[in-house]
């Protein structure tokens, strides 16, 4: 249509609504052949030459289109009429608290919904405000959990749920929510949602925590996935030859550019890149903050751009224009993700670091870093990326994070004489199990403390609540408030030992505890996320802190409570070698990285069936091997020999220097001499195989031991 004529058109239809000539549903219609501006004339004349019961709806399509036209104050005004006219009108009400949430207006916008919420009687709404309610509950709880009043959230989610239990993305907040306040079990029976759905709606994040199946994490990194990511956007990179710059473009991407674990362990890699053979490139989308840490961050890059307020394909064409060799991705599935930035494939070889301590799933990341601890071979099946091994430890850090001076344990409220146990995971990591065993550790340290983070209120209650339930004095546990990070460093000086958490060992955190000199006691799983802490301390050759069981956890808890010159020995340990072991040798690491990063922009592109194929199985590689198979022999033999009540064996691989030794309930089963680089396959074999070996247990008995060790292979 031509402008004359949609002029004259507009015209046309002003008239009419001066003269009362048309009614809504022309309005309506009228409205969808004019500009915006154009529109809110309209609307604005209908409305005062109008004296019809249904001005309401006029005066709502009017605000949603002031509000999309950015006039905030209008729209406000437009909302509020609605409602006057038709006081049952819900939709406006809900739209007017949406307005004020966008204006930050946050408890205005909270006492919209609740006063839906309280106003209306569900049973009697027609189904489409029976939709707009669940809404207004939804959005009380979503924002509410930004606010941090969890509580409150978890009540309003659970009332939707209650309404409509057909709402995954709802389970997924009410489940960290849950996790957030150590709410246990974190899994509570809610009429009409299975336990199934609650599992299958647990975000990414959340099952880190929920589970140490790496299948299931697996699953759920493939629903995210499918949930969310556009596999169809088109690569920007299709048929592209390579850049062949004088020096590698390497480019980070993330939302954590900020006061938070990502930054704080990566800042000092960025500063080190070798600037002869990199030019290192930040690609930020959150917003500008004036913390110390983020201007080093960008101190640190060569180039330093938001993409913060551009759309995936906008973000991912910037990235594309500066011709990025590799692509780095610091996020992961974590809080703030955009996928759909990387499935345009803005770089010809994307790789996944450090945000994210699980498979993404992604379809475009073709690898992730670790190392043959955190994911060993065995566990290389349930990565959709390519495993690209750190030769020492995966994990970089900062030598340079600022220190606090030193407090005193009264200034902690701590007992001067007591043995302080610590742990400064963040509250939703803690599990139901491990809460217990940490009771138990008390119970049996009878002079022993638990010095907590208090993350929130309901936390702190909740864990009292608990501990008290376990027979155990509140004021054995101590909460600590948060402080600056330099002083939060400052106190794992006062305390004993770290317990570490399972199946979410600590990351940032459990470097934290090693740069100060803190002995952590570790529980590795069958997960990237279970078997950080263990890497660290492999690393640091402390591998008398890495345990495989609970039962195992708590006797070495209390071993070390009760043998306080070896704590003191092990703290002098990690102090003398800070300065020179892998863990915080940051130069090497860096160089040790890099080598990674040109070894995969060589690779390109991995096959990764083909690929893969080479990490699941490590033991196949090793048969010729005497020591490793006559290692597997005496594993299934000691089962054949097992005592007949020995029905349910539970099977454990430990190494002392070069010697692998395995235990069976707790039987020691055989020990054999190996190569020091095949003593975490050979424990990665026992672990994960242990399921396999058990099903197999008639077998064994009936002295098929060679089928076994062959199919297993």
């Amino acid at each position: 249509m031509s402008k004359s004529k949609t002029n004259s058109t507009f015209e046309a239809f002003l008239e009419q609504a001066q003269q009362k000539k048309m009614d809504i549903i022309e309005l309506l219609a009228a409205g969808e052949l004019l500009t915006p501006t154009q529109q809110i004339e309209l609307y604005e004349t209908w409305i005062k030459h109008s004296d019809s019961p249904v001005r309401y709806a006029a005066y709502f399509n009017l605000a949603v289109i002031l509000d999309q036209q950015h006039f905030p104050e209008k729209a406000e005004h437009a909302y509020r009429e609605s409602v006057v006219i038709n006081p049952d009108f819900i939709q406006g009400q809900f739209n007017l608290g949406a307005l004020f949430e966008r204006q930050n207006r946050i408890e205005d916008g909270l006492n919209e919904w609740r006063s839906i919420v309280s106003k209306y009687e569900y049973s009697v709404l027609s189904d489409d405000d029976k939709k707009i309610y669940i809404l207004a509950l939804n959005s009380l709880g979503r924002v509410l959990e930004i606010e941090r009043q969890f509580h409150e959230s978890e009540e309003f989610l659970t009332q939707s749920l209650l309404l409509n239990p057909d709402q995954p993305k709802v389970i997924s907040h009410w489940v960290h929510l849950r996790q957030k306040q150590c709410e246990w079990p974190v899994y509570k029976p809610v009429l009409g949602v299975s336990k199934a759905s609650m599992l299958s709606g647990t975000s990414a994040l959340a099952m880190l925590s929920a589970s140490n199946d790496p299948q299931e994490q697996l699953e759920n990194s493939r629903s995210f996935v499918k949930e969310k990511v556009n596999t169809n956007l088109p690569s920007l990179v299709e048929n592209q030859a390579p850049y062949n710059h004088k020096k590698l473009r390497i480019a980070y991407l993330s939302s954590d550019f900020r006061t938070h674990a990502v930054s704080l362990l990566t800042v000092e890699l960025f500063e080190l890149h070798n600037r002869d053979k990199f030019e290192i490139y930040g690609f930020c989308f959150t917003p500008p903050d004036d913390s110390q840490l983020r201007a080093r961050v960008i101190g640190a890059m060569d180039h330093f751009i938001s993409v913060y307020d551009m759309t995936d394909e906008e973000a991912a064409r910037c990235i594309h224009s500066h011709e990025i060799d590799l692509l780095v991705d610091l996020q992961g599935l974590t809080s703030g993700v955009r996928p759909n930035i990387l499935a345009y494939r803005p770089a010809p070889v994307q790789v996944t670091y450090l945000g994210f301590p699980g498979t993404t799933a992604l379809p475009n990341i073709d690898y992730v870093i670790g190392d043959e601890f955190l994911i060993p071979p065995e566990l290389a099946k349930y990565f959709t990326e390519i495993p690209l091994y750190m030769p020492h430890v995966f994990q970089v850090s900062d030598r340079k994070r600022p220190v606090g001076e030193k407090p005193t344990r009264a200034s902690c409220e701590l007992p001067d004489e007591a043995f302080v146990f610590c742990s400064f995971n963040n509250n939703y990591k803690i599990t139901e199990e491990m809460f217990a065993c940490w009771m138990r550790i008390l119970k049996r340290v009878p002079d022993s403390v638990l010095w907590l983070l208090a993350d929130n209120q309901w936390a702190h209650d909740n864990m009292v609540k608990n501990a008290i339930a376990h027979g155990i004095a509140k004021e054995r546990l101590i909460f600590a408030s948060r402080v600056t990070p330099a002083d939060y460093l400052a106190r794992y000086q006062v305390a004993d030992v770290f317990l570490d958490c399972t199946p979410f060992n600590g990351g940032t955190t459990a470097n934290d505890a090693l740069f100060m000199g803190l002995p952590i006691l570790t529980l590795t799983g069958k997960t990237f996320a279970s078997r950080m802490a263990g890497s660290l301390l492999h690393s640091l050759s402390l591998d008398e802190l890495i345990t495989y069981t609970l039962e195992d956890y708590e006797a070495k808890a209390v071993e070390l409570a009760e043998n306080r010159s070896h704590v003191l020995e092990l703290r002098r340990n990690i102090e003398a070698r800070r300065s020179t072991c892998h863990l915080f040798d940051m130069p090497k690491q860096v160089r040790d990285l890099e080598g990674l990063l040109e070894q995969a922009i060589k690779q390109g592109v991995p096959n990764k069936q083909t690929e893969q194929h080479r990490y699941i199985s490590p033991v196949a590689g090793l048969a010729t091997d005497y020591a490793v198979l006559s290692l597997f022999y005496g594993i299934v033999i000691r089962m054949k020999r097992a005592p007949k009540e020995t029905s349910q064996p539970h099977i454990h691989a430990d190494f002392q220097g070069a010697t692998a030794s395995i235990t069976l309930n707790p039987c020691e089963v055989t020990q054999s001499n190996l190569p020091k680089k095949q003593e975490r396959l050979v424990l990665a074999w026992v672990e994960i195989h242990q399921d396999d070996l058990l099903a197999n247990w008639n077998l064994v008995n009936h002295g098929q031991v060679p089928v076994i060790i062959e199919a297993l292979k």
